[in-house]
């Protein structure tokens, strides 16, 4: 009886040992547990293993696991992850033939909605097979070993990527060693081994999974992932970190604030300029797994303004490894876009207020995952793939584009943002914040001016603009632009790179209390105070300001010219600014924001009117701001109150660690 009780509680310590594992995300300890014979596990164990091998980025050893627990009665996701297992295999028909099989049971909505949506990319695979390629890639022999080498970036002559190639403490999540990053100096894709090392301890920690990482365009600044240490006390997941290069050497990384606690903040890159921060997040709010975001450096040095890339980009699965080129191309790597297995790159560009996005194709994509696109030039660069017929795990590979129609065409708008002197006079108006939105009111990007009051813009073919410019004690203004009927023919370039610059002029006006300003063409019909069409328009443009800028609140006045009863035109002028102002709270603007007020002929402009221009300019209609209460604007610091983000340590916490 003593040995059936002691049994017992073997298993019971044994089961509760394996839920642990699981829990801490010690999958390989899991499946060295349960991952032998998927015959004589339970339910609950296959899935566990199916889960640990597709958590740590080895699906097809979980496909026994995931068809063995389906037969047992398992959750309805096990079918899609079955099928995502069939896909990397190739095995398209299968994985086909699994969901079509749940989907005609299935009951839990999210699961069904995920199965239709790769069900929908499965039948995709045959067009992609079909697709045209011009790209001729290559293993980086020299570079790669048996282990992981990936997400390579190149800066000044140098190489750096990603490698557990000499890691010595195993990270339990995977069985593998932890990671660090390197450099080689390089010419091209022509490496000099000699050259390759890791960099510097302050960088690379021997307790600490160190990932992905993005060098500004100086070569000055990097950005990497860090993470997954296991201690109670630390980062619980992976962070993005930041280092400068002063001195000969890097300086001691500290967390970026627009890290969330608990998500996975990863894969970085800067935009072709630095001001813009790209990087993958399993943040809440996403579409699904990871998703892709971006985030501006503001004029005091900080990282600000995290943005979803949004629902044309981001898919249910997960979107990472994001790389802005030279031509405004945004390429990234997803396995819920149609592909051919895992990760596939992708690339998305703007035209015509959408976006479009395509598959890279083969020899590019692979089943296997194929992430970390980077070009240094427009036709060569690098990529990372696990593919068979590599050196071991991730391998890195060099890629040309041979496209014989290949051309870029840059489309920029420069500007600049003035204002008036007390003499009337265009002056320069620096420190002034100019977003560049779409017809949708998406913010495409932000460019905080200098003491040259410059902005300039990426814009792309045949889009409608709106851009607003912002700066504290000025009213909030916007100003439309189009390149809609500007675009170059592409057939007729003979260059490989043309750049189409457009100019616009931003004019701000100060807010200054009590000031009258004049609506033109506010038009009433003879003796009546109703709203024309045509005044409707120019009272649509004060609802605009008014929403621009939410800090003012003003007072509506109308006027008459002295043709009438002084009692008669104080009457009509409060009707018709009663009038005006009912027009504008109708369009949803708080009646406490505004107030209407009837002056009649108490105010000419001309005295003694004679024609009826003259008379003309005394019936009008105007606003003034009574009250203005600022906003706390801090990106208009001037430049000796700014602040450098990364002198500070910010104490804000940090999937596998790429």
């Amino acid at each position: 009886m003593r040995i059936f009780q002691y049994l017992f509680f073997i298993i019971i310590l044994f089961g509760c040992s394996v839920e642990k594992s699981m829990k801490n995300a010690e999958f390989d300890a899991v499946i060295s547990k349960l991952g032998n014979s998927p015959e004589k596990n339970s339910t609950e164990e296959n899935m566990m293993v199916g889960d640990a091998f597709r958590k740590s980025n080895r699906l097809v050893e979980a496909i026994p696991f995931y068809q063995q627990a389906i037969k047992q009665g398992a959750p309805e996701e096990a079918n899609l992850y079955l099928a995502q297992g069939l896909k990397v295999e190739q095995k398209y028909d299968e994985a086909q033939k699994v969901l079509d099989s749940y989907l005609l049971k299935a009951r839990d909505e999210k699961t069904q909605k995920l199965a239709e949506k790769e069900l929908h990319n499965l039948r995709k695979i045959d067009e992609l097979k079909e697709k045209d390629s011009y790209y001729r890639v290559k293993n980086l022999d020299d570079i790669n070993t048996e282990r992981a080498e990936y997400s390579p970036v190149f800066s000044r002559n140098y190489l750096y990527f990603t490698s557990n190639r000499d890691g010595s403490k195993i990270y339990r999540t995977t069985g593998t060693p932890f990671t660090d990053i390197y450099r080689v100096a390089t010419k091209g894709a022509n490496v000099n081994l000699a050259t390759l090392d890791p960099l510097d301890p302050i960088i690379n920690h021997i307790d600490t999974n160190e990932g992905s990482v993005a060098i500004s365009p100086d070569g000055n600044s990097m950005i990497f992932a860090k993470g997954n240490d296991g201690k109670a006390k630390g980062y619980s997941e992976v962070n993005l970190f930041f280092t400068r290069y002063r001195n000969g050497k890097w300086s001691e990384p500290v967390p970026l604030s627009i890290n969330v606690a608990d998500a996975w903040d990863s894969t970085p890159a800067f935009s072709p300029d630095g001001s813009t921060l790209y990087f993958s997040s399993t943040r809440p709010g996403g579409s699904g797994g990871a998703d892709l975001y971006q985030a501006k450096v503001n004029r005091r040095g900080r990282w600000v303004d995290v943005r979803n890339l949004g629902p044309e980009i981001n898919s249910p699965g997960d979107d990472v490894f994001p790389y802005i080129s030279e031509d405004g191309s945004l390429y990234f790597a997803s396995d819920g876009h149609p592909g051919f297995g895992k990760l596939d790159m992708f690339r998305a560009v703007r035209e015509g207020g959408h976006v479009k996005i395509e598959n890279l194709g083969k020899p590019m994509n692979s089943s296997a995952d194929d992430f970390g696109f980077y070009q240094f030039n427009l036709t060569k660069g690098f990529f990372t793939s696990n593919r068979r017929g590599g050196k071991g795990d991730d391998d890195i590979y060099t890629f040309i584009n041979d496209d014989p129609d290949l051309k870029v065409v840059n489309y920029f708008l420069v500007g600049t943002t003035v204002t008036k002197d007390d003499a009337g006079k265009e002056i320069i108006l620096p420190n002034t914040k100019v977003s560049l939105t779409a017809d949708n009111g998406d913010v495409l990007d932000e460019s905080f001016t200098n003491a040259d009051g410059k902005f300039n813009f990426r814009v792309y073919p045949e889009e409608h603009y709106d851009l607003i410019g912002e700066k504290s004690d000025y009213f909030t203004v916007r100003k439309d632009f189009t390149t809609i009927g500007k675009t170059v023919d592409r057939t007729k370039l003979t260059e490989f790179i043309t750049n189409v610059t457009f100019e616009t002029k931003i004019m701000m006006d100060p807010i200054v209390l009590e000031k009258a300003i004049v609506l033109d063409n506010i038009y009433y019909d003879l003796d009546k105070y109703n709203i024309r069409p045509d005044a409707a328009l120019v009272l649509d443009s004060l609802v605009q300001i008014m929403s621009d800028n939410p800090e003012i609140y003003i007072e509506l006045g109308s006027h008459t010219d002295d043709r009438a009863a002084d009692n008669y035109n104080l009457r009509l002028s409060l009707q018709r600014a009663q009038s005006a102002v009912s027009y504008i709270i109708d369009k949803g603007i708080e009646s406490k924001r505004i107030t209407a007020k009837g002056y009649g002929e108490t105010q000419l402009i001309i005295k003694n009117a004679q024609t009826e221009e003259e008379h003309q300019r005394n019936r009008r209609t105007e606003f003034k701001v009574l009250r203005y209460n600022p906003r706390d604007r801090n990106d208009d610091l001037p430049p000796d109150e700014q602040v450098d983000e990364y002198d500070r340590f910010f104490k804000d916490s940090g999937n596998g660690n790429r």
